[in-house]
Order: structure tokens, then C-alpha cells, then sequence
């Protein structure tokens, strides 16, 4: 394929430049309304038993959790005055009436319980009252809902100052917030890209190569999720990684490709031979360290969460997407334009093979001491939490937020996340019964308070039922046995006896039977369980995969583990930096972020995946080089030190662009896009400028000749399957007359 690509774009380079005009407009139309085609769901789990909790809750009770929380704070008087009851019953009259709302639990449609004191829906002194709303549909469903009744009535009254938080208006916010800030974030990191590329590039002509790369593989890349999307659930989010990645791959590949035809150049090959040689060496690099980073996103697909695996798909595409243009764009780009993008014809050694030099000639010492450094940044990752975001992941000036903290802190917000238990062996219509399970239930250490048939059952006193506990019963026509109760905790849903309350329901033998547990802590839990016990899979696939590649190019077992090793090092010193400052709160307010003692679960998975497959991309530049070199030497140290000479300067500046991209994601006030951006910023400086200009080098040196060892099986194998520099591809000098 290579060859071919070569062939056509030295022989008709004016067909490519047609082919390019017909082809971007084409892509932008087929691909350009992708976005409003993915999800804005995609976080639990559907094989886990809060989903199953909460599907049942709507098929068979016609309900659901409290995803949508309305703040009511009268503009005057008190909650329960003449002046705002008419207003705050039409308010809650006007929400049940929306399609996507199945339940409406207001102060104002709920009979006050006695004494008054026992009300969930009121603050003590009268001034706030809450509305508290199930919806129904997906996820994406329920966000329309939440979007359409905040629309309808925050800031939108004249009695009540309106605030909306809960569950899925959070995530709502969260995703709309994110949203806005990676567009602003793409606009501030554009000028200093541009910089950066004319700094690199050295000219302006070479400067524009990678963003026309980005521009046709992003625009393939939307092309491929408009198709996938027509068969699955892909998550918006999987849109940032398609830009981010496809313009800091572009970069990449474009720098890898007009470094190694300037370096052909200034050995005084012809423009042809010179595109013809940079693509048998790079473009083959280009296709090897594609299957990398792909092979690292691969990992994402065996999570139960539509929202890891779309970035899988969406990685994919993207990856594959900016390969296939770089090797189509750039070829003729270079016939046309090479003449004048100058050439690299110094003799002097550059700065990396210097530094390599040094390394080399102390390699027990530098390996010690950066490694020493890792694993000390890497300590606090012992101590990492995972779990999910909750309003704190907002900005601290964000409606929802303010809302969230003011029910936490001067009213009640376990009333609104209550666990949900399902009894399919309970008859409802048994008071008995049903209530021998709530006095089962009230004697664990945390429940105040069961909802059922029976109406509030707490420890101290009890209410008869209301208007919703119909709900407590199946829906005539379900078929469905049994009921289900609410279990309202002491515990905040952010405290981790929340957590273990939900575990000792799942576990807790009843006179009524199995139960299933739900609700907003079940499902955080659940999530987290489900993805952390992919891990180890994520892992098997990703390292499977990334050492069959490497020793397809390199021949040795040696080298594929040791740059495995090197990748999880780096990345254990990212990943503790992060503990250390996002969960555990150093700088996090100079960072602007809220530590909550957790980690989003998804966040670093997902960085680890996308990390990984970065330092494999530079890993294969420094190496491909080095074995082509050592393929020509067999000089061990002298291909080492060529190798990171010629790439080093490569790497460092292609991971300085990228960082630049990334900081600017890190300008977001969405914290887990804030950890994201400052996640992959240092993850792919460290890499470049440590990894790979110390520990590579040292390693290599200490290994000698043992660095290209495989047993005689293996090494056969590589002799007739693998990739060997020593015998080159013929060129084709009859366009050049030689060279």
C-alpha cells in the first residue's frame, strides 16, 4: 500500500490535489451533523443490578429515582404562606404534566406529615421547599426532560427564586459545561499551535501540512461515527478525543514524515527519491505506531459503559483516519512543495544524541535516579479512590452546584437519593408483612426512614400514606409480583457509610425474601465494581497486542517488554500526581478544582488508554529508528544514540504541541475534562522529555546486544515475517535518473 501511494504521488501529484478539493467538502457534509446523533448518556452499567432496580421501577411501578430537584426560595414571606402555596401547587401541576416526568414529590402536592418537623421536602425555618421529580425514558431521554423543565421554570417566576440540581440535571450541566469550555478551549489553543508549528516546521509551507492532516482525518474520523451510530449508543464526549487527537497525531506523523525527507535531502537525494525512501522508512513507522495507539484503545472496549467504549471507537477512527491521511496528504504535498521546504545537511550531532551520549556513558546511575524519581511520584496512587462525580465536579459558580450545596448543608439531600429496594417475594397488600421488612430494615445501622404501602415508617414515629404511595404497587396490566420501599439513610449519599449501608442491604436475609438494591449510591457503585474489574482485561488486551507489534518491527522480546515497563512507569508518577492533587486537594484550589477524597472512575482509565497509546507512538519513532540503524551498524550503542538523535528532537516537539492542546482542555471548569487536559499534558511531557531522553537510552546500554534477542523459533519467524532495514525496498529512479 505504501508503495503504491508512493508511486501515485511522485507520478500524478496534480490528481491528488483535485482529489483533495472534491473530498473535504464531500466529508464535511456526510460527516458534519455526527454530533448531533451521539448520546449524552452512557455512564451505568445495563448488566448491573441497580439498572435492572431502576428498569423494573419504571416497566412495572411506573417510577424512578429523584434525577431532577427543583430549589424553591420564596421571593417573599415563607414557603407555606397564602401568597406562594397557589403558586408552588400550580408549579408542581405544570411539571407533572410533562411527558417525560413519571413522579412529582412536592412540599406543595404531598401532604405535610406531624409533626412538621418530619418533612423531607422543607427546610425548619420555611424558607426553601423542593420539588423533587422522577423522569422516565434512556439517559438521553431523561436529559431532554431536565433540559425542557429548566428551560420552562428557572428564572422564570415571579414568586420563587428557582434553582435545578439533582442526578441528571447535573450530568446535564456537566456535559453542557464541558461542551462550551472544549470549544473555547480549541480557540485558545489554535494561535499557539500555529506558533508552535512554524517554529517546528521552520516555514510556513511545511507549517500548514499537519493542520490540513488534521482537518481531512478529523472530518473522516465524524464520516466513521456517523455510520457506527447508526448500529450503537456513542457518547458527545467521544467527539473531543476525535479533535484532540486527531490534530496532535497529525502533528506527529506530519513532523515524523518532512524531518526524515529533509534528512534524505541533505544526503543529496532527488525530491522523488527522497519522498520515495521518507515513505519507506517513516510511512512504515507511521502504520506501525497507528496499531499502537489503536491497539492501546482497543483496551476501552471491554467495559460495560457505552461511554469508555465509545472513545474506543472513536480513538479508532480517528487513528486509523489520521494515518491514512497523512499518508495520502503529505507524499505529493512534498513532491510539490519539497524543493522548498529546505533540508537537514548539518554534520553536527544534535542535542538528543548528545544526551543520549551521556546517558550511555552512565547508565547504572541515570537509570536508578529517574526511576527512583517514578516510582516516588507514582506513591501516592496506593492511596487512589475511585468512584463518581457529583455536583462538585461543576464550577463552584454553576446554578446546579449552588443548589446541590445548599439542600446538602441547610436541608436534607439523602431525602432526594434514597435507596431503592425491590422484594418480588413481598405481597403489598400484607401490612403485615411489608411491615416486619421495614423493622428489618430499620434495625441496620444507618436507615431513618422506609417508604412504602404503609406510608413514612421511622425509628420514632410514622405517617399514613399519601398520594404517592400508589406507586408502591404495581401498574394495573404489568403483571409484575411483589413491591418495592425506600430506604432513606442518616448518611449523606457522598459519605462512604452510604456505601457500605447498600451493601449491607444487598447481603441482609429477610422474612420477606431476596431483595435487589438500587438507587443513585447502587448505581456508583455498581459502575465502579463493573469497571474496575475490566481492568485486568483492559490491560491482557492492550499488552497482547502492543508486544505482538513490537516484535514484528523489532525481532526482540526484550525490547517490547522493556518499553511496556517504561509506559506503566510514566504513567504511575502521572497517575500519583493526579491522586495527590485532584483527590487529595494539594493545589487543587489554585487549580480551581473541589477535592472530594475520590477519583472519577472513567477519568483515569480512559487517560491511561489514551496516555499509553501516545508513548507507544513516540516509543515506535525512537525505536524504528534505532533498529533501522542498528539493521545497517550492528552496533548496539551507536544506533541508539543515531536513533534518539535523529528522533529525539521529533518527539520532544511533537509532544510539546500536543501539550499545548491539552493545556488548554485543562482551562475547563468541569473538573474531570480540567484532570483530563492536565492528566495527558503531563503524562506526554514526562514521557517525551524523561522517559525517553533517560531511561531509554540506559536501558538499552545495559542490555547491549541482549536488547535484540528472541529464541531461534521467533527469530525465524522475524527473519521472513518481520521488518529488516538491511534489505531495503528497491526504489524507483526512473522518474529521478538516479539518485
Amino acid at each position: 500500500m505504501i508503495r503504491l501511494i508512493t508511486r501515485l504521488a511522485t507520478s500524478r501529484p496534480r490528481a491528488f490535489f483535485l482529489g483533495l478539493c472534491v473530498l473535504v467538502p464531500v466529508l464535511a457534509v456526510v460527516g458534519g451533523g455526527v454530533e448531533e446523533r451521539l448520546s449524552v448518556g452512557g455512564f451505568v452499567d445495563p448488566a448491573a443490578e441497580s439498572t435492572e432496580v431502576a428498569e423494573t421501577l419504571e416497566d412495572d411501578f411506573g417510577t424512578g429515582s429523584y434525577g431532577f430537584v427543583l430549589l424553591l426560595e420564596p421571593k417573599d414571606e415563607w414557603v407555606y404562606s397564602e401568597l406562594n402555596r397557589p403558586e408552588g401547587e400550580r408549579l408542581s401541576s405544570a411539571i407533572e404534566a410533562d411527558p417525560g416526568v413519571v413522579e412529582v414529590a412536592s412540599f406543595y402536592n404531598v401532604p405535610e406529615p406531624a409533626p412538621p418537623a418530619m418533612s423531607p421536602l422543607r427546610d425548619l425555618g420555611g424558607q426553601r421547599a423542593l420539588i423533587a421529580v422522577k423522569l422516565g425514558g434512556t439517559e438521553d431521554e431523561q436529559q431532554a426532560t431536565a433540559q425542557r423543565l429548566h428551560e420552562a421554570h428557572v428564572n422564570n417566576n415571579e414568586i420563587f427564586d428557582i434553582r435545578a440540581t439533582g442526578s441528571v440535571e447535573i450530568s446535564r450541566v456537566a456535559a453542557e459545561e464541558a461542551e462550551s469550555d472544549l470549544q473555547r478551549a480549541e480557540l485558545l489553543a489554535a494561535p499557539f499551535t500555529l506558533f508552535g508549528l512554524l517554529l517546528v516546521f521552520r516555514g510556513l509551507r511545511a507549517a500548514v501540512l499537519p493542520l490540513l492532516v488534521a482537518v481531512v482525518a478529523v472530518l473522516l474520523s465524524f464520516v466513521a461515527l456517523t455510520v457506527v451510530v447508526q448500529f450503537t449508543e456513542i457518547s458527545i464526549f467521544a467527539r473531543t478525543l476525535v479533535t484532540a487527537l486527531g490534530l496532535g497525531l497529525a502533528v506527529d506523523y506530519s513532523l515524523l514524515l518532512v524531518a526524515r525527507f529533509r534528512e534524505e535531502r541533505g544526503r543529496g537525494r532527488s525530491v522523488d527519491i527522497a519522498v520515495q525512501r521518507t515513505m519507506q522508512t517513516a510511512g512504515r513507522t507511521i502504520v506501525f505506531s497507528a496499531a499502537t495507539v489503536g491497539s492501546s484503545l482497543l483496551g476501552l472496549l471491554v467495559f460495560p459503559v457505552v461511554y469508555l467504549r465509545s472513545f474506543a471507537v472513536g480513538g479508532l477512527a480517528v487513528v486509523v483516519s489520521t494515518a491514512l491521511a497523512t499518508l495520502i496528504v503529505v507524499p505529493p504535498m512534498l513532491v510539490r512543495f519539497g524543493a522548498k521546504l529546505g533540508d537537514s545537511s548539518s554534520g553536527r550531532e544534535s542535542r538528543w544524541g548528545r544526551q543520549a551520549g551521556r546517558v550511555m556513558r552512565h547508565p547504572v546511575a541515570w537509570a536508578f535516579g529517574v526511576g527512583a524519581l517514578l516510582i516516588g511520584l507514582g506513591l501516592p496512587f496506593t492511596n487512589f479512590v475511585p468512584g463518581r462525580v457529583d455536583d462538585r465536579a461543576l464550577p463552584s459558580d454553576s446554578e446546579a452546584r449552588i443548589a446541590a450545596e445548599t439542600i446538602r448543608n441547610e436541608m436534607s439531600w439523602r431525602d432526594v437519593n434514597p435507596i431503592h429496594i425491590v422484594v418480588p417475594e413481598l405481597d403489598p397488600a400484607d401490612p403485615n408483612a411489608v411491615f416486619a421488612l421495614t423493622k428489618e430494615l430499620l434495625e441496620l445501622d444507618g436507615p431513618v426512614r422506609v417508604d412504602s404501602t404503609l406510608g413514612y415508617v421511622r425509628l420514632d414515629n410514622t405517617a399514613p400514606p399519601n398520594n404517592l404511595s400508589a406507586h408502591f404497587l404495581p401498574m394495573e396490566g404489568s403483571g409484575a409480583p411483589g413491591t418495592w420501599v425506600n430506604v432513606v439513610s442518616r448518611f449523606d449519599p457522598e459519605d462512604p457509610r452510604a456505601d457500605e449501608l447498600v451493601e449491607s442491604l444487598r447481603t441482609l436475609d429477610t422474612s420477606a425474601g431476596p431483595l435487589t438494591v438500587g438507587g443513585n449510591n447502587a448505581a456508583v457503585i455498581d459502575t465502579v465494581d463493573g469497571v474496575i474489574a475490566r481492568v485486568p482485561h483492559a490491560l491482557g488486551v492492550i499488552a497482547a497486542v502492543t508486544l505482538v507489534l513490537l516484535f514484528f518491527m523489532t525481532g526482540s522480546v526484550v525490547i517490547p517488554l522493556k518499553a511496556l515497563a517504561l509506559n506503566l512507569l510514566s504513567l504511575t508518577a502521572t497517575f500519583g500526581a493526579l491522586v495527590w492533587i485532584f483527590q487529595e486537594g494539594n493545589f487543587a484550589e489554585m487549580l480551581g478544582v473541589t477535592a472530594t477524597g475520590r477519583l472519577d472512575v472513567f477519568t483515569p482509565i480512559l487517560m491511561f488508554c489514551v496516555a499509553f497509546g501516545l508513548s507507544m507512538d513516540y516509543e515506535v519513532f525512537l525505536l524504528a529508528r534505532i533498529k533501522e540503524e542498528y539493521d545497517l551498524t550492528g552496533n548496539n550503542e551507536r544506533a541508539v544514540r543515531n536513533g534518539i538523535g535523529h528522533t529525539g528532537g521529533i518527539v520532544t516537539a511533537a509532544a510539546l504541541l500536543l501539550a499545548i492542546v491539552f493545556a488548554a482542555i485543562a482551562t475547563s471548569g468541569v473538573a474531570i475534562v480540567k484532570m483530563f487536559g492536565f492528566g495527558l499534558a503531563l503524562a506526554v511531557l514526562m514521557d517525551a522529555f524523561v522517559v525517553r531522553a533517560t531511561l531509554t537510552p540506559a536501558l538499552m546500554k545495559l542490555a547491549g546486544r541482549w536488547n535484540w534477542w528472541a529464541p531461534k523459533p521467533m527469530r525465524r519467524f522475524h527473519l521472513r515475517w518481520g521488518v529488516w532495514e538491511n534489505d531495503p525496498i528497491l526504489l524507483d529512479t526512473s522518474r529521478a535518473g538516479g539518485g
